[in-house]
């Protein structure tokens, strides 16, 4: 006859207490270092002589608790005649992830029963101090663990636009999703004891995290990364909103999800490590520098005509990567604190795709000898920009240089709203500052760079490439200005390219180019309008819409991006009610000159609904307005967004947000209007 009649996890107060209720209620969810109970009913009170034990397996270990304190588990008892009350103290080194517990009943050394084993589930614990990846401003925790809504920041640097991403970082599934990745990771099943011995540690599971989230070491990992069209057989990157479909897609396929780019890869990391409870946040490096011959310097070359000819060193409108915020134990002290970490597959570390973490502090200080993979991220934010010609003969001629060019405004969201914050400071000295330089030649001291005479400017003109903020499907000039700075009149070759990009500078195609001869008085300024029409860049450019404006008369490169028009609105009526069914209007109109075909809205939401498709039968002329009605039940209470993206076979990735709160109870009143969203 048993004694132990049944054990009670109290997971309801347990995982508000650990700020995990969001992810689930029934399981029990607890961050390390943190106690928790659990309530043991008996059938008869405990004799002298008895106590009770806890067992803990994780994988194939077994932990035995008892009494003490200190660095292991530990339990404290406290009994009310047929209940015990059980306090659980883990240490704030345990091994994070999925373990299964039971309560024994012990007679000195001897085991007299032991209930069935129950799942139970621990995570960091960025609240903690003795936990390595303890956050000492708690408010800002609001936003880097338990913030679903972000917002992602995209463009260039003279044009930057924020759009929002859902993490769902506690939606249903996504924390059992992360530890499968773990799982997945080769070390886990190559050498599980000692994978299991590393599971405390945030350096070896971000190392972990970043290298399975893109698929490129045959891993099994979870998006596939391509970076030109065509996305048949995969979804194409910009059209991605959302984690949670990613990472769901993946669990069941057990495949990479087709297709990602930059900022989808760093998402989806991003919702990983917060879920997992360690601090992160999403960065976008705009002029971001890929060097990939690690000489600190973006070499381009171009031939007599001013046409490029070889750029294996690119210069990327904008890149993304997340980082991450722990101690580093495996670095002399100092380099703890934010860590930047790269999912993206670019350049291999330790033999598999991934980077990071380097300390923010490494990179700014120019330390490049810090691991992990601190000359890669250097380069991306620091790199010189060197633009050489090439003779008939071969023969190299340096046209021009620039410091200041590469790694601008690099944002990530405000955590105290959705706008952008500039963190460029935390990664460099200010730009042209002596202590910049000084920097940037300490770090490539381990580094030559290439050799080249500098040309004496010619009568020194600067060439600027100015233009209005453009809207996508419509015509606009670009405006080339000449200024002569030197004393006497120069005549010279403008040339100027118009071309298609990537966002990640590789080229789709040339659409309109000239060439002029110019005479520049001393001390004046020429101008030279271009007009840009939409009939000829339609076709051409990519879904990020960027169109490369290149004047070469002296050596001057921008990059105009070419915007798209936001989603009209979306109407919500009145009161948002926990579980109680709405019915929201969204709104399109069609701001191409040409009619628009195959539309489809994709709408989601944490807490609010799973990803679903609307699709609008016959074409959208020029100017007309489509509204489509869609109901839904809210899941979870709190401020959330509703995001939808529509799009068309002219217009694609067209995207819109609105924040809905979702009350518990009704009112006493009811609002008469609507609320509107932008």
């Amino acid at each position: 006859n048993s004694l132990i009649a049944g054990v009670d996890l109290r997971s309801q107060e347990n995982n508000r207490e650990h700020r995990t209720e969001e992810i689930d209620r029934k399981r029990l969810i607890v961050r390390r270092g943190q106690a928790f109970s659990l309530t043991v009913h008996l059938s008869d009170p405990l004799q002298s002589g008895h106590e009770l034990a806890l067992v803990l397996k994780q994988g194939k270990q077994l932990k035995r608790t008892a009494g003490g304190s200190g660095d292991k588990w530990w339990l404290h008892q406290q009994s009310a005649r047929n209940e015990l009350l059980l306090t659980v103290y883990s240490p704030a080194r345990a091994a994070v992830g999925e373990y299964r517990l039971a309560v024994e009943l012990m007679s000195g050394n001897k085991l007299l029963e032991r209930t069935d084993f129950t799942k139970m589930y621990l995570l960091f614990n960025p609240w903690c101090k003795e936990d390595a990846v303890y956050f000492p401003d708690e408010r800002l925790l609001k936003e880097y663990i338990m913030n679903e809504n972000g917002r992602i920041f995209t463009g260039s640097a003279n044009s930057m636009s924020g759009f929002p991403w859902n993490f769902g970082q506690f939606e249903d599934n996504v924390m059992d999703i992360c530890f499968e990745i773990l799982d997945r990771f080769n070390p886990a099943s190559s050498d599980p004891p000692n994978d299991m011995l590393q599971r405390w540690d945030p350096v070896y599971l971000s190392r972990a995290v970043v290298a399975m989230v893109n698929a490129n070491d045959n891993d099994g990992g979870v998006l596939v990364g391509k970076w030109q069209e065509p996305y048949t057989g995969g979804v194409q990157p910009t059209k991605w909103m959302s984690s949670v479909p990613i990472l769901e897609k993946w669990s069941k396929s057990k495949s990479g999800v087709k297709y990602a780019q930059c900022w989808v890869f760093a998402a989806v990391a991003c919702t990983v490590m917060r879920c997992l409870g360690i601090p992160t946040r999403c960065i976008t490096n705009f002029a971001s520098a890929h060097d990939t011959d690690g000489n600190l310097s973006i070499d381009r070359e171009y031939n007599m005509h001013g046409q490029l000819v070889n750029d294996d060193d690119s210069i990327w409108n904008f890149h993304c990567w997340i980082e991450s915020y722990m101690q580093r134990e495996d670095l002399p002290e100092g380099y703890g604190g934010w860590q930047v970490l790269d999912p993206t597959p670019q350049e291999r570390s330790s033999g598999m795709f991934r980077c990071g973490p380097c300390p923010l502090k490494a990179i700014k200080e120019g330390d490049l000898n810090v691991k992990f993979d601190a000359p890669f991220i250097f380069a991306e934010v620091n790199a010189d920009i060197i633009n050489w010609e090439i003779g008939q003969d071969g023969q190299k001629k340096r046209l021009s240089s620039n410091s200041a060019n590469v790694g601008r405004n690099i944002s990530t969201k405000s955590p105290y709203g959705n706008e952008r914050e500039d963190i460029t400071l935390q990664y460099k000295y200010q730009e042209g500052s002596a202590k910049e330089r000084e920097v940037y030649n300490k770090a490539g001291r381990r580094i030559s760079g290439p050799v080249g005479e500098e040309e004496s400017k010619p009568g020194n003109v600067q060439l600027e490439i100015k233009h209005a903020k453009p809207v996508f499907g419509t015509d606009f000039d670009v405006i080339f200005e000449l200024e002569n700075m030197g004393d006497k009149e120069v005549s010279c070759e403008l040339n100027m390219m118009s071309e298609a990009v990537t966002y990640n500078s590789v080229h789709l195609g040339r659409f309109q180019n000239s060439t002029v001869n110019v005479v520049i008085p001393a001390h004046k300024v020429h101008r030279e309008t271009v007009r840009l029409l939409y009939t000829k860049y339609a076709s051409v450019v990519s879904e990020h819409n960027i169109i490369r404006v290149t004047g070469v008369a002296r050596m001057s490169v921008e990059c105009t991006p070419i915007y798209i028009p936001n989603l009209s609105f979306l109407q919500v009526p009145g009161w948002v009610i926990l579980h109680r069914k709405i019915t929201t209007v969204i709104t399109f109109t069609n701001p191409l000159p040409v009619p628009l075909n195959r539309g489809v809205f994709t709408v989601e939401g944490a807490g609010l609904l799973p990803t679903k498709e609307i699709r609008i039968s016959g074409s959208i002329a020029p100017g007309q307005r489509v509204s489509v009605e869609l109901s839904f039940t809210p899941m979870r209470a709190g401020v959330r967004e509703f995001l939808v993206d529509f799009d068309s076979d002219r217009l694609q990735d067209v995207k819109g947000v609105a924040t809905l709160v979702v009350h518990k109870t009704p009112p006493s009143y009811f609002p008469m209007m609507p609320n509107i969203f932008g």
